[in-house]
């Protein structure tokens, strides 16, 4: 019966740390070193941030993006939101059709002062932007938050990255940017073509980006861009360690079982070391197999250290029964999205 117990025991540990360790979806952008990257607002200013409108004077506006202006002495058209067209105009009362798609939210100013000119004196125009639509970047992958980020103007690699969420915990380094080729080949080495001729398509390390290495492939996104983050390559330490979870290969093709056991906060005192197994997925079986893993004669000198490659899972069990130790060890692994994750 305790045997029994401590096996649910394990059940409870592993679903309140995975529980415990989900990300925020709102979780700031980690560098390097887990530092923030810093995240981009939008520019806005005094009453239009009180509304909820954006004074954004050198935005290029687009289709379907939505606008309000604000005209002295111009009832009909002040503070009525209007969405610009699939053609970049808008219909106005008094002016008719205005070309807005192209033009900076200045510019537009601009045009609509000469226009109103004709009816009244001296006129006064500020166009806000109550909603950005023109400009979408598709962010995908291991990023907080998945989906369409508006650039609202320029933005570079690293503050479309930090709009979306940041990168979780479980991200690659490696993001790869796709940009339809209308709008000019990516400049970055390495960048190639399609094989449908259509797009280019690059790869950017964001860590040498973050730490100095490579600081011009941050580059500027353009509209329609696509951004996919994939999921780092990781280990899986679990059972009676310091801080089971999943860590981050990295550059790293493998990781020795001693190496892992130290990046998890080395054994507890209930650990069986001469008991771990190393579960390991082989191509085109459905089981993991079993390797012993005596970590005692290891760290002895008395067995040669064990790789551990991407998915495997170190395990090491106190004394609970094998068969319900290592079913709670690949269930934890294969709930996974919060289990605890660990860079070095």
């Amino acid at each position: 019966m305790k045997q029994i117990w401590r096996a649910l025991s394990y059940t409870f540990v592993f679903s309140a740390m995975l529980s415990a360790q989900t990300p925020a979806a709102g979780s700031v952008n980690r560098s390097a070193n887990n530092a923030p990257i810093g995240a981009t607002g939008n520019l806005v200013n005094g009453e239009a941030a009180k509304s909820g409108l954006s004074s954004a004077p050198n935005y290029v506006l687009g289709p379907d993006d939505e606008i309000v202006i604000r005209a002295s002495e111009a009832e009909e058209l002040s503070d009525k939101p209007i969405s610009i067209g699939s053609d970049g105009s808008i219909g106005l009362p008094m002016l008719g059709r205005v070309q807005a798609g192209g033009l900076t939210v200045m510019q537009l100013e601009v045009e609509l002062t000469k226009r109103l000119a004709r009816y009244i004196n001296s006129p006064q125009v500020t166009v806000l932007v109550a909603d950005f639509r023109s400009q979408p970047v598709s962010v995908m992958g291991a990023v907080a938050m998945t989906g369409q980020v508006q650039l609202r103007g320029g933005k570079t690699l690293t503050e479309v990255i930090a709009a979306a969420g940041g990168l979780r915990q479980d991200a690659g380094w490696d993001v790869v940017i796709t940009r339809d080729l209308s709008q000019g080949a990516l400049p970055l080495a390495g960048a190639k073509t399609d094989p449908s001729g259509k797009f280019s398509i690059a790869t950017v390390n964001m860590r040498e980006v973050m730490n100095g290495k490579k600081p011009g492939d941050n580059i500027l996104i353009r509209p329609n861009d696509v951004l996919t983050v994939p999921k780092a390559q990781l280990v899986y330490v679990l059972g009676e360690v310091g801080r089971p979870g999943g860590f981050v290969l990295d550059d790293h093709e493998s990781l020795s079982s001693l190496q892992c056991v130290a990046l998890a906060g080395g054994l507890n005192k209930t650990a069986s070391s001469k008991k771990a197994k190393i579960l390991r997925l082989e191509p085109g079986k459905a089981e993991r197999q079993e390797i012993v893993a005596n970590l005692k004669d290891i760290m002895d000198g008395k067995s040669p250290d064990i790789s551990l490659r991407a998915d495997d899972i170190l395990f090491i069990p106190n004394n609970i029964p094998k068969s319900a130790a290592l079913r709670v060890a690949e269930s934890a692994v294969q709930i996974g999205t919060g289990l605890a994750i660990y860079r070095y």
